[in-house]
């Protein structure tokens, strides 16, 4: 791509997503994810009512009075974006292809982390880990992350979500919050979903496209596997044939449900067909009600 084309794309996707942030996301984003560690401010004299789990009981002693520790909480955050760039996400029927979707909200999530004073990391992956950005803060860290989520060219097709999961629970110390944007293509990661929302905090962002849910009767089809890039010959009239597909989507789906729930992590699902705003939002919603 030339510099001059990649700067338009890039300018075109920052005020699109830096305008939904500042609009829409900013303050549910700064209600839903507030900073989860506390840090050591101060001590001061027991009063009662305080909680005497925080009593300092080495000036206590010092003192020969009861004295609490003070803790504030710690504001700032630090964002993972782990992205699934495999081939299976250069697919689409209706406004745009998975993988265009899954820039455009890693990026609406990039600038609510930054507007909120959080730093931002990513970590794209297929069925490797391809390339990991160290979180930090601050505008021109973001335009790179966008000029990466454009211009990435990953060296592998395939996919495995146990990869980056692994890395996460790895490379990131500290909790974080993590938001894992794919289509969920794959299958055997129930343990790493499981170790990495241990850690941290993971939420799964779910693109489909309504064309994978249903095969059309449309006749024979020539369909390539973009990961594997095997081509098949489909009979899309055969009955039977239409069932399986449905068949598999059904499983694939149960599958994925069941793996979100015994992980304990939330997921949103949203079609390249859908304006992905709203699910964002009742998100955001449903986890600052459980606050």
């Amino acid at each position: 791509m030339e510099s001059s084309d990649l700067f338009k794309k890039v300018r075109k996707i920052e005020i699109k997503t830096r305008g939904l942030s500042n609009q829409i996301f900013s303050g549910q984003y700064h209600s839903v994810f507030k900073g989860r560690g506390m840090a050591f401010s101060e001590v001061r004299e027991y009063q009662p009512g305080d909680d005497i789990r925080n009593i300092d009981w080495n000036v206590t002693a010092r003192f020969n009075h009861p004295y609490i520790k003070i803790f504030d909480e710690e504001r700032e955050l630090t964002v993972m974006l782990l992205i699934d760039v495999s081939a299976s996400n250069k697919f689409g029927t209706r406004k745009g292809f998975k993988q265009d979707v899954i820039t455009e909200i890693a990026a609406v999530l990039a600038f609510s982390a930054i507007q909120n004073k959080d730093k931002v990391g990513m970590i794209f992956f297929s069925r490797t880990v391809e390339k990991f950005i160290p979180p930090k803060k601050g505008t021109t860290h973001i335009l790179r992350i966008i000029r990466e989520l454009i211009e990435f060219k990953p060296q592998h097709e395939g996919t495995n979500l146990t990869e980056p999961l692994r890395y996460l629970t790895n490379a990131i110390k500290k909790r974080c919050t993590a938001f894992l944007l794919s289509d969920f293509i794959d299958k055997g990661f129930e343990d790493a979903i499981k170790i990495a929302n241990k850690k941290h905090d993971l939420i799964a962002v779910r693109i489909f496209d309504e064309r994978e849910t249903e095969l059309p009767d449309v006749g024979l089809i020539r369909a390539l596997d973009a990961e594997t890039k095997k081509q098949y010959w489909v009979d899309s009239s055969d009955r039977r044939v239409r069932r399986q597909w449905d068949n598999w989507y059904r499983i694939h789906n149960e599958y994925l449900t069941d793996t979100f729930l015994h992980s304990g992590v939330d997921v949103v699902k949203i079609g390249t067909d859908q304006d992905y705003i709203k699910p964002l939002l009742a998100l955001f919603r449903k986890r600052g009600a459980r606050r």
